[in-house]
């Protein structure tokens, strides 16, 4: 695989510091039962890290003393992980909103028969990607079948009250382009998605995030493959907006890798760019139970454009830049 680190360096992203720590996003490990074209974390199923309990403790320590509000967690295919549920369930009852980023097809996967029923239970916010609402595009970039394994997971979350009318079950579902491209307007993408599913298949959801694809790990490698890195990077560059600036995810949020490394984002994290704190950097969570982390410089590289590119990126969709 191509790196794409040494190719980050060209045009100098602006230097932002951090604001008030919001999100605490924790990677529970790589490994994955896909093996997705655009993905950033190069996760799949030959993939064997995963976060171990001493680690996952380390984090329900840094959320019971902090201010943060939400845990987000993601992978790879965090439910994977043997101590996903233990983490989940000791969050909610810290009073944690927690957000899984699921591929909606691990709830077919042998002994996760009960993972759809148990996450309603606990009340977990679902974050699932659909990178199209088309069936040839999304088996395209993800594989043969995993549309139809979308589709009736979808089903099934519905059935359980998620993304329904008047529930507190939320589900949010993320879009990928297919290319070296920019997502369109997250608004009228989010009414295509939702008319079609809805007419088509039956399928309800709350929201649509739309996250530009970043230049690293797999989906850099590819660029670089087909020759399509430089031209991708001056799309990103051409269509940076400083009013983006202002509210880019790693200014609320920090990223924990399987070891308990921290980074300025997830993106950082799969560059190997350590979160920089009082000069010192390769940083575990643990020493940074009790900080303050307001004003932080953030470690930046070119990738970054892809957040302030357009209407903006992050984890949440769109920034709202028109």
């Amino acid at each position: 695989m191509h790196a794409t680190l040494a190719k980050l360096n060209e045009f100098r992203f602006p230097a932002i510091d951090r604001g008030r720590l919001e999100t605490l996003q924790v990677n529970l490990g790589y490994k994955c039962n896909q093996a997705c074209l655009h993905c950033h974390v190069n996760a799949g199923p030959t993939r064997s890290e995963m976060m171990d309990r001493e680690t996952v403790q380390t984090v329900l320590r840094f959320l019971e003393v902090s201010e943060v509000g939400t845990i987000d967690v993601t992978g790879g295919a965090p439910e994977l992980n043997p101590h996903f549920r233990d983490l989940v369930r000791q969050s909610r009852k810290l009073g944690v909103k927690v957000m899984d980023r699921c591929n909606l097809t691990i709830l077919q996967e042998p002994g996760q028969e009960d993972l759809a029923e148990w996450l309603a239970a606990n009340q977990v916010e679902i974050v699932a990607s659909l990178p199209c609402y088309l069936e040839e595009n999304v088996n395209s970039q993800r594989g043969d079948g995993v549309f139809a394994k979308s589709i009736r997971a979808l089903r099934k979350l519905n059935r359980l009250g998620y993304g329904n009318d008047n529930s507190v079950l939320t589900l949010n579902l993320v879009y990928n382009p297919q290319g070296p491209s920019l997502p369109p307007p997250q608004g009228e993408l989010e009414r295509q998605y939702k008319q079609h599913l809805l007419s088509e298949y039956g399928v309800s959801f709350n929201q649509l995030f739309t996250l530009t694809n970043m230049p690293i790990q797999r989906f850099g490698s590819t660029l670089i493959s087909k020759g399509q890195f430089n031209e991708y990077m001056r799309t990103l560059r051409a269509s940076y907006r400083e009013e983006n600036l202002s509210s880019v995810m790693c200014r609320s949020l920090i990223s924990v890798d399987w070891q308990g490394y921290v980074y300025d984002c997830d993106f950082n994290q799969m560059l190997g760019l350590d979160l920089v704190h009082e000069a010192r950097r390769k940083i575990r969570l643990e020493e940074l139970i009790g900080k303050n982390l307001d004003g932080n410089p953030i470690v930046v590289r070119d990738h970054c454009f892809g957040c302030t590119a357009g209407q903006g990126s992050s984890c949440g969709g769109a920034l709202g830049a028109n």
